[in-house]
C-alpha cells in the first residue's frame, strides 16, 4: 500500500472513475453566488484527480486549471475534459501549483485537502488568489448508519481496510479547518447519494485507497463479507450510498 498521497491512487483510477460520486450541483451553485464568480470566473482545483469536481465548474461556465501530481489521475481527467473550453490541466502540487501569483479568483480542493501539507497549501493559495482570497474545501462524507447496508459497510472497512481510520478525511475536526482559514469560515450540506448493483459496490470499494487490493490476503475474506451484506441487504438488486456533501468556504486572512 502506497503512503504517498500523490502515488497511492495510481492503481484505482478506473475504479475511481467509475464509482466515485460526483457532487450536487448546487455546491458550484452556491461558490459562483457566495464567491461573486461571473461566467469565465478562473478556479484552481488543487488535487483535481479525475476531474469529477473540474467537470462539474466547467458545466457552470467556469475557467478551470486543473492542479493535479499524480500522471495516472491527470490523464483520466484529460481524456475526460480536455475538449471543454476553459479547462487547463497542470502537472503540480497544492503546496507549488506552477500558477502565476494572484492569477485566479477561487481556489477549491474537493475531496483532496487532507492529503496536503496544510501550512504550505495556505501560502500556495495566498500566493495565486487575487483579493478577495476565497478558498472552498469540499467532501462527500459517506453516511456511516441509518441503514443495514452503511452500517455493514462501515463495518467491513474497519476489519479490512489497511490505514482507513488513519487517512479519512473526517479526522480533520471542523474547528482546525476554521483556524486554517483564519479569517472565517462559512458551511453547507447537501444530500448525496449513489445506487449500485453489487459490480458497483465492489467497484466503489475498491477505488478508496485504504481497500486492500487482489494480491493482499485480506482481499477475499473481504470481498466474501461484502457480497453477503450486499445479497442481505440489497432491494430491487441494488443498494445506496447516502452522503453528506459538506462545504467548508471562505476569504482567507
Amino acid at each position: 500500500m502506497a503512503t504517498d498521497p500523490k502515488t497511492r491512487f495510481t492503481s484505482r483510477v478506473r475504479d475511481y472513475v467509475l464509482y466515485r460520486p460526483s457532487y450536487p450541483t448546487a455546491v458550484v451553485e452556491l461558490l459562483k453566488r457566495e464567491c461573486g464568480l461571473e461566467n469565465g470566473a478562473a478556479v484552481a482545483d488543487i488535487g483535481a484527480g479525475t476531474g469529477i469536481f473540474s467537470k462539474l465548474l466547467l458545466e457552470a461556465g467556469l475557467s478551470v486549471f486543473a492542479v493535479e501530481p499524480n500522471d495516472a489521475m491527470r490523464e483520466a481527467a484529460e481524456a475526460e475534459l480536455e475538449e471543454i473550453p476553459g479547462f487547463h490541466s497542470i502537472a503540480a502540487t497544492s503546496e507549488a501549483t506552477d500558477l502565476d501569483e494572484a492569477s485566479v479568483d477561487l481556489v477549491v480542493a474537493a475531496q483532496a485537502f487532507h492529503w496536503f501539507d496544510r501550512a504550505a497549501a495556505l501560502q500556495e493559495f495566498r500566493r495565486i488568489l487575487h483579493s478577495p482570497k476565497w478558498v472552498a474545501l469540499i467532501w462527500n462524507n459517506r453516511i456511516e448508519t441509518g441503514s443495514p447496508f452503511l452500517e455493514g459497510y462501515e463495518a467491513i472497512l474497519r476489519t479490512y481496510a489497511t490505514d482507513y481510520l488513519k487517512v479519512r478525511h473526517n479526522e480533520i475536526e471542523p474547528d482546525d479547518l476554521a483556524a486554517w482559514f483564519g479569517g472565517g469560515m462559512n458551511t453547507a450540506t447537501f444530500p448525496n447519494a449513489q445506487r449500485f448493483d453489487f459490480t458497483g459496490v465492489e467497484g466503489r470499494l475498491m477505488s478508496s485507497s485504504y481497500a486492500p487490493r487482489a494480491d493482499d490476503e485480506r482481499h477475499a475474506p473481504m470481498m466474501a463479507a461484502l457480497r453477503e451484506l450486499f445479497d442481505r441487504t440489497a432491494e430491487d438488486g441494488a443498494v445506496e450510498f447516502r452522503y453528506a456533501t459538506q462545504v467548508f468556504y471562505g476569504v482567507l486572512d
